[in-house]
């Protein structure tokens, strides 16, 4: 999706955490960007892959333009949900950016193996998270041109 020009149609983001505070503060601060979006949260990995892939309850789900993924979270975590997306033909051009809190080395340079697209350590500090998710959506939402998404 070309972002230079008048946006028209909703960038569609999927996002993926546990976290009810985080969800809520993403929320939150994504309502007021500029940029049209429209969030839709899965609290674990297989809620994940059920999204991306239209399964179950996802059967009539938007393709995402974009994925913030945690990489703890119940049931599968971020790290397998990054691989399964990459490795899939229909998946892998969707920019995940993992969004968690840690700060680890390996967990940085892992999920860069795995093809993440970026690593964004949420800072515990809620003006900064929120200035975290302002710099978010303007390099992402705004400057980026995301790709076009699937209406199959």
């Amino acid at each position: 999706m070309n972002t230079t020009a008048k946006q028209t149609v909703p960038i569609v983001i999927l996002l993926a955490e546990d976290n009810p505070a985080d969800v809520r503060l993403t929320r939150e601060a994504l309502k007021s960007a500029r940029m049209l979006n429209v969030l839709h949260h899965v609290a674990d990995g297989m809620e994940a892959m059920d999204f991306l892939q239209r399964k179950g309850k996802y059967a009539e789900a938007p393709r995402p333009h974009l994925v913030l993924l945690d990489l703890n979270m119940p049931r599968m975590g971020g790290r397998e949900v990054l691989t399964q997306i990459k490795s899939d033909q229909d998946l892998r051009a969707i920019p995940v950016v993992v969004l968690t809190t840690s700060k680890a080395e390996e967990d940085i340079v892992h999920s860069y193996n795995l093809h993440a697209n970026a690593y964004v350590s949420k800072p515990v500090d809620l003006s900064k998270f929120l200035a975290v998710i302002k710099s978010f959506e303007e390099f992402w939402l705004a400057v980026v041109t995301l790709p076009p998404t699937a209406t199959a």
